[in-house]
């Protein structure tokens, strides 16, 4: 497992723990490396530690129902189609670094994983932005909301996540610098994928700045990485 920023906060427990559900990964899941991509064992192991990070206390079964990761050298171009609310269909063409498809593969720009894994504390990574949409899409679609824990108040998380996601929309709209990626302000289920990157990458400003929204995922991931080290 690459060392890096991300993993040097787990005890000694949990980072055997994080090498048999890597391995595990490794072995549930194929690896399809596209547009001439060479991709090394370091680098699979590096993607399935990410992927591991966020069900490290909560277990690979949450990744059931899907088998590929397909991994781009670089950030990749995506053309399709998209219907307003006027019910107006436009052609959509992004650059994008991952997308996650609900019961498909989950597809990665290596070049941004890279620059995750060598950041320290950046409050970004790409990988566990893309797991954590697999999770939320467990409900069905990705809304924000993965399934939570029969101990768990669905009206709390209601409460802190809309809080958080309207504070960020009105800081933007203000042009003040937001407390993390702006790209959390485009919907709810981005402003989930958001905060689980800085909770895992940076959690202390993630505590700081959405203290409930930190709470709250710490009793879904059950974890608590503010705490470690």
């Amino acid at each position: 497992m690459r060392e890096t920023a991300v993993f040097e906060r787990l005890s000694a427990v949990e980072r055997a723990h994080l090498r048999l559900l890597t391995t595990l990964f490794l072995r549930r899941k194929s690896f399809s490396p596209v547009q001439g991509l060479v991709l090394t064992e370091e680098m699979a192991v590096a993607v399935a530690a990410l992927a591991c990070l966020p069900v490290l206390q909560l277990g690979l079964g949450y990744y059931d129902g899907w088998v590929e990761v397909v991994i781009y050298p670089g950030a990749f171009r995506v053309k399709r189609e998209s219907t307003d609310e006027n019910g107006l269909v436009s052609l959509e063409d992004r650059v994008l670094q991952g997308e996650s498809w609900s019961r498909g593969p989950v597809i990665l720009s290596w070049d941004d994983v890279a620059a995750d894994l060598a950041a320290d504390e950046s409050g970004h990574n790409v990988v566990i932005h893309e797991f954590a949409h697999k999770l939320d899409m467990l409900n069905g679609r990705a809304n924000g909301m993965p399934p939570l824990h029969p101990d768990m108040v669905r009206q709390a998380w209601t409460d802190s996540f809309s809080d958080a996601f309207e504070h960020l929309q009105r800081r933007l709209a203000h042009h003040h610098r937001p407390a993390i990626s702006a790209y959390g302000a485009t919907t709810p289920a981005e402003f989930f994928a958001v905060a689980s990157e800085v909770f895992f990458t940076d959690p202390e400003r993630l505590q700081h700045q959405f203290p409930e929204v930190y709470d709250q995922l710490v009793l879904f991931y059950r974890q608590a990485p503010a705490n470690r080290g």
